[in-house]
Order: structure tokens, then C-alpha cells, then sequence
């Protein structure tokens, strides 16, 4: 399989007391939280491509631009969904969004690369050793 513009990905999750503005620190209202948000609209476009990438590698975030648009209320659902709209090189573009079960509550962009797993784990470890 492969890379291609318009792979799409989803999400979802049911708002609770660990998912909430107030037990994440990010506030003070028990809603869900735009640290969760922010989760859930990185999984939805890990989905998006995690079938297509070459054998050992996988992607990570590099960068989000997100407006957390609406407070979604504890028991309420909320799925999100990322469609690649950009690839160059290893660098992956999507859309992201993400609807509760009334309006859409948060839209922006998301940025992933790709990296071989062993090489990267490897690259951390150095990093930790050299602290030490």
C-alpha cells in the first residue's frame, strides 16, 4: 500500500472525568479537554496512514494548529477524523476536525513525520544516555 492525498482516519471517545478540562489541568470545567482534543485528533490521523507506511516505520506529531471550538459535556461522544491533504517527503499534512453528537467542536492542521521505529527509539535512548 501506499501514500496517497484524501487517506482519512477516525477517532472516538466518550467524554469523562479523566478526559475533562479540570482533571487534565488545562481548567477548571468538568468538559472535555483540549489536551484530549488534541489526542484524539492525533490518533485519528495515526489511523489515517498506519496501514500504508513501509514495514518498521511509523509517524509522529510534529506540529497542530487547532481551535477548540464548543465544550462537549461528560457522557457525550466525540469523534474525530483527519484526511492527508499534503505529502512531502516524509512530512504528512491533514485536515483535522471533530464533531460531539450535537456541532462540530474543533478544526485545524496537523503535521506527522515518518521515521523508522528502531532508528528513532535508538536516537532517544542516546539522548537519555547522554543526560545521565
Amino acid at each position: 500500500m501506499t501514500l496517497a492525498h484524501g487517506l482519512t482516519g477516525t477517532a472516538t471517545t466518550i467524554v469523562d472525568n479523566s478526559n475533562t478540562a479540570a482533571s487534565l489541568g488545562s481548567g477548571l470545567v468538568p468538559v472535555y479537554g483540549t489536551p484530549s482534543l488534541v489526542a484524539l485528533l492525533e490518533l485519528a490521523a495515526v489511523h489515517a496512514v498506519m496501514e500504508h507506511l513501509p514495514p518498521g516505520s511509523t509517524s509522529v506529531g510534529t506540529h497542530l494548529d487547532v481551535r477548540h471550538i464548543s465544550a462537549t459535556p461528560i457522557g457525550m461522544s466525540v469523534r474525530a477524523q483527519a484526511t492527508l491533504i499534503a505529502i512531502d517527503g516524509r512530512r504528512l499534512t491533514f485536515a483535522v476536525e471533530a464533531h460531539d453528537e450535537v456541532e462540530k467542536v474543533g478544526e485545524g492542521s496537523h503535521t506527522r513525520v515518518i521515521v523508522e521505529m528502531d532508528r528513532f527509539m535508538r536516537r532517544t535512548q542516546e539522548k537519555l544516555k547522554r543526560e545521565r
